[in-house]
């Protein structure tokens, strides 16, 4: 049996992937902070070319999280998503006369970290603090998100 840490974070890691940094955040800011199932369905119904890729490094931090530490994917938050700028893949086009331009393709780095807040109270005080979390008096706790689907978490 693993033995579950309070501040362990798991994280995912995409190198080279080949997208624009600011393309990618738009996606990134999204996300981060939400709960994994959530950050999955959000990701799945976007528009962006740039969702794959990030919904690809989601599911590995989360395949990670549950293999390697024995985190329950539906305990699982994003605490924290970053993007950087990677190298520029530089190629040259042929012109007219001999000439020759330079194409810059853009990449960046991904880092998705996940968290479980199963075990993290403090998590859950700052989300009662900013109105997320309510309680209810027929469930022990409610997740109330900005669209208000209100789903429900059995945790105490």
């Amino acid at each position: 049996m693993i033995k579950k840490n309070r501040d362990a974070e798991v994280y995912a890691l995409g190198q080279h992937i080949c997208m624009s940094a600011h393309k990618a955040r738009r996606v990134i800011d999204q996300i981060r902070g939400r709960s994994y199932e959530e950050a999955l369905m959000i990701l799945e119904l976007m528009p962006y070319r740039a969702c794959y890729p990030i919904f690809k490094l989601v599911y590995s931090a989360a395949a990670n999280a549950s293999h390697n530490m024995g985190f329950n994917e539906a305990d699982s938050v994003i605490s924290k998503a970053e993007v950087n700028d990677g190298t520029s893949v530089k190629k040259l086009k042929p012109r007219a006369r001999g000439r020759s331009y330079l194409i810059k393709r853009p990449t960046c780095h991904i880092t998705i970290v996940l968290k479980d807040i199963y075990l993290d109270e403090k998590y859950i005080i700052w989300l009662r603090k900013y109105g997320w979390i309510y309680r209810n008096k027929y469930t022990d706790m409610t997740c109330r998100d900005m669209y208000g689907s209100g789903g429900v978490w059995d945790k105490k």
